[in-house]
């Protein structure tokens, strides 16, 4: 491989290290100097990713010039300059207890000097120390783990369990959902933009109406700091008006018989939509009736990131037949599993299961570690804390800004909705890049998703303190003033150029028109484009 115009970054002064965007407000302080880089510009890494890698990288790599990220520690981002971010976004709500966390350092250099890879062949103290750990945080009806490496993975997986378990291939999931893209889970997956057109991602797997307070026809009450989004009907009546299109679809649209229901706990990819409260009870009552296994993503919502609860199926105050999780359960460690009843198991164990990879003993060593830190640390109790203040933030900044339509979420699992119509909620697209713009320049690196692409998704390390909280805020809130601020001066820069228009053809006096020589209305157009010039 061919790596050229490899340049060295020197430390950054300390003058260079405090610079920072007029007007914008201080990064909270944090004792960490990162290494000097050594390695391929960003030019060329550019290049590289346009000719060599995956071709739809390009359309995940964020912002107008692209962070070239070496270092990060803890909640923190280091830049090729060696220019510090607040991460808001986790690596997409991955890095849980944040980032090279020593403790899981630690657990993954002793398991390097020991044994990488035995597959399931031979006996490791890791898997199985791993397991019963796992299992320790769930309700007891779930005694199974299966170890894989990735959430598409995963839900592949407990597709064909819920499907063998239930004798029924039909499968249901709510829109707006996001469950991976894997072969079956790509089907699940309620997004044109990651769906192909392929027969498995079709094939017995419909969608129903996602009970979405803010944007659902039926409105609905949540959890949160706005509660509630009424719309044609009395929101506490939206849950079941939501639930019966369930029931309609189980008896006009299937064969009158489920395999199984999916739910995130709060819908990621899709913009950080809570459901209405009370829907996926009822939900979960009609599925099984039909005879299906309920089957709880926790790829985002796992680990205590809500706050409240350890895993988001708690907060909704059900009890799955599976659950599937990934992402924060190895801190970004290629780790995922699916955990399941006795009898489930029993189901798949008619035929071999194996993973070459799932349950390695690194991976194994980083999990429990990582679980070890959650509640050492008490990050759970913290999600909850940091995240309160942020959403109360949010509220506020609700007030100020017109352009915020939404604020929404629990724990560090937030959204912030752009409309450019608070009645219409016309989606803010455009102005959402502005905004995701500014607060990069000013060092705060957030997320982003929904299907109209104007939500702001806030999906930080859980180890984020009150004044990163406040450094969010603040950052926006300048962010949107900024914004507000260049809208109004474009405005006035159309009305002074529809006056010149008018001075143009009509006279100095645009009551007067016809009144003028062409020569003054001439020399009028050319003053008027000096002016602009």
């Amino acid at each position: 491989m061919r790596l050229v115009a490899t340049r060295t970054m020197v430390r950054p002064s300390a003058a260079v290290a405090a610079r920072r965007c007029f007007g914008a407000p201080a990064l909270p302080a944090f004792d960490f100097q990162p290494p000097a880089y050594h390695g391929p510009s960003t030019e060329e890494l550019v290049r590289i990713r346009g000719k060599s890698v995956t071709p739809s990288y390009k359309a995940f790599t964020m912002y107008k010039k692209p962070v070239h990220v070496t270092t990060g520690r803890q909640q923190y981002l280091y830049d090729i300059e060696g220019k510090r971010y607040l991460d808001a976004f986790g690596g997409i709500c991955t890095v849980g207890v944040g980032h090279c966390h020593p403790h899981l350092n630690e657990a993954l250099k002793k398991q390097l000097d020991k044994v990488w890879h035995t597959a399931a062949l031979y006996l490791n103290d890791k898997v199985h120390e791993f397991s019963e750990k796992l299992l320790s945080t769930l309700p007891k009806h779930l005694t199974r783990v299966y170890f894989v490496n990735s959430g598409s993975e995963a839900n592949d997986m407990a597709m064909n369990m819920a499907r063998l378990a239930s004798r029924c291939t039909e499968v249901v999931a709510i829109r707006n959902a996001y469950h991976g893209m894997g072969g079956l889970s790509g089907g699940l997956t309620s997004h044109h933009a990651w769906r192909h057109e392929l027969p498995s991602m079709s094939a017995s797997i419909k969608h129903v109406m996602c009970p979405d307070p803010y944007r659902g026809v039926f409105g609905g009450y949540r959890d949160g700091v706005v509660v509630n989004h009424a719309a044609t009907c009395d929101p506490k009546d939206a849950a079941s008006l939501y639930a019966h299109e369930l029931r309609d679809h189980i008896q006009f649209s299937s064969a009158g018989r489920l395999g199984a229901f999916y739910h995130e706990g709060i819908q990621g990819v899709g913009g950080t939509v809570q459901f209405a409260d009370g829907y996926i009870k009822e939900a979960y009552a009609i599925a099984r009736e039909a005879g299906a296994v309920c089957v709880a993503d926790e790829v985002q919502t796992g680990f205590g990131r809500l706050g409240t609860h350890f895993w988001g199926f708690q907060d909704l105050g059900v009890d799955p037949d599976i659950v599937v999780m990934a992402k924060s359960i190895g801190n970004g460690f290629p780790l995922a599993a699916v955990v399941c009843t006795e009898e489930i198991a029993d189901q798949f164990a008619g035929k071999l299961h194996f993973n070459t990879y799932g349950g390695n003993p690194m991976a194994s060593a980083v999990g429990i570690a990582n679980l070890e830190v959650i509640e050492q640390e008490g990050l759970q109790a913290n999600c909850h804390k940091v995240g309160n203040r942020i959403l109360t933030g949010w509220r506020d900044l609700m007030k100020k800004h017109e352009i915020i339509g939404d604020v929404r979420g629990k724990g560090l699992m937030l959204g912030l909705e752009l409309v450019k119509d608070r009645t219409t909620k016309e989606p803010a697209k455009e102005e959402l890049m502005q905004v995701f713009e500014s607060c990069k320049d000013m060092g705060l690196l957030l997320g982003k998703g929904g299907p109209g692409g104007n939500v702001f998704r806030v999906k930080p390390p859980m180890c984020w303190t009150e004044e990163d909280a406040d450094f969010c805020v603040q950052v926006m809130d300048e962010a949107f003033s900024k914004l507000e601020t260049a809208g109004e001066a474009a405005a006035c820069r159309l009305r002074w150029v529809e006056g010149q228009r008018q001075e143009i053809f009509f006279g100095a006096n645009p009551h007067s028109a016809g009144t003028e020589s062409p020569a003054f209305g001439l020399f009028t157009l050319q003053r008027a484009l000096r002016r602009l010039w």
